[in-house]
């Protein structure tokens, strides 16, 4: 069974990825660089401030921090330590198939990815947090997260398992960590 998906998460890999063009590969290498984003966290930091108190901006700040850290050492436990799945780029019978976007590989694990487990756990959180004075922009947010992910198949670093994973355990944090912001702003606000 598990041998079973592992072949379909191959091959749905080699599909996605094989779509790239040299065209499209500046693009996405734009997308799933996480300095380009900083105008984006910069723009939705200011939109924080422009709505909320001062102690709400507080702990959205210490959360958004806690959230980034659980999120991604929870990445690297389960690439490094559990379940020690190579990256495409690391998997013998997939290299002369498949587009390689970057320079270089990354690590030598990949399952599950830290990109997009942390853009999906941003987005969550701070869609929800800005939900009641920007209806739309979770979902706004939410396109960005699954363009991050895709963005690492594009370029050839992470099976498309390892992207849905990440995406779901950044969701599970996103809103459990925005469950605790409202327990604390309720509590101390």
């Amino acid at each position: 069974m598990i041998d079973q998906l592992i072949n379909y998460d191959k091959e749905l890999f080699l599909f996605l990825n094989g779509l790239g063009t040299p065209t499209w590969d500046g693009f996405w290498m734009f997308i799933t660089d996480k300095y380009y984003a900083i105008p984006l966290y910069a723009f939705l930091l200011i939109l924080i401030l422009k709505t909320h108190k001062k102690k709400e901006i507080f702990f959205t700040l210490v959360l958004v921090a806690l959230l980034i850290t659980i999120t991604d050492q929870t990445a690297n436990l389960f690439k490094k330590t559990l379940f020690l799945r190579p990256r495409p780029c690391h998997t013998a019978d997939l290299v002369d198939h498949m587009r390689l976007v970057k320079s270089y590989c990354g690590g030598q694990f990949g399952y599950f990815s830290g990109h997009a487990s942390n853009a999906m756990a941003l987005a969550t959180f701070v869609g929800l947090v800005l939900r009641k004075h920007y209806k739309y922009i979770v979902f706004i947010l939410l396109f960005w997260a699954a363009c991050v992910g895709y963005s690492r198949i594009y370029i050839g670093v992470h099976f498309p398992g390892d992207v849905l994973t990440g995406m779901i355990v950044g969701g599970f944090y996103g809103g459990m960590i925005f469950k605790l912001r409202q327990f604390l702003i309720k509590k101390y606000a």
